[in-house]
């Protein structure tokens, strides 16, 4: 693992010590670890050789702490990625990232309520995800590969129009039919009252 040590506390004890030995026992595999030592967390973020660390009480979430550390790798690439830290002496980017961290620090402080709010919707999010991932192997599973489910979908949507196109010509069929009922109906009254009118007129006649 790259070394290329710098931090920024407030507070003093043997929290750089104790995090020196978790350091030792990290794994260089791209992760997070959580150690838990005298009612405080030491939290660490590991990606592409460089271990990010904070020291936070057990009260404060693990999610706020990895939060942090993940502004704080962001915003740490950003200035010195493509090679810039490795070439940098132990300690000599505290003076200048230092009071970034505070920032970064201050700001997690301040939204740590709207930053649980957006894990926990993160968190959601990936449930969600992992669910229809599950779903689709348990279909590819059964044998229904994505071609097949895919057929079949369109399938039914090809059914679902031949359905509404034959309900569209029912519904026509039944309007004309009624129509001509309707007219069959009315042409039938026009034909009794035409032969009601012929009586009373040739009556009339009949009585001149």
């Amino acid at each position: 693992m790259r070394q290329c040590s710098l931090k920024y506390t407030e507070f003093t004890g043997n929290f750089p010590a104790i995090a020196a030995q978790c350091l030792q026992k990290l794994p260089s595999s791209n992760n997070k670890f959580t150690y838990n030592c005298d009612h405080h967390t030491f939290n660490f973020l590991v990606e592409d050789g460089y271990a990010y660390c904070v020291v936070a009480k057990e009260s404060v979430s693990k999610q706020i702490s990895i939060a942090f550390l993940e502004r704080v790798k962001a915003d740490f690439r950003k200035r010195y990625g493509g090679g810039k830290a490795d070439t940098a002496v132990a300690k000599s980017l505290n003076k200048e990232f230092g009071p970034v961290m505070k920032e970064h620090m201050k700001y997690i402080i301040d939204h740590a309520e709207e930053i649980e709010k957006l894990i926990k919707v993160k968190a959601q999010v990936s449930e969600v995800k992992s669910i229809m991932l599950e779903n689709i192997d348990k279909a590819i599973d059964r044998g229904e590969n994505l071609t097949i489910l895919a057929d079949k979908s369109e399938t039914l949507h090809s059914q679902a129009q031949e359905f509404r196109k034959k309900g569209t010509q029912v519904r026509r069929k039944m309007w004309y039919q009624n129509m001509k009922i309707k007219l069959v109906v009315l042409g039938i009254l026009l034909l009794l009252v035409l032969v009601i009118w012929l009586s009373v007129c040739h009556g009339f006649n009949c009585a001149n």
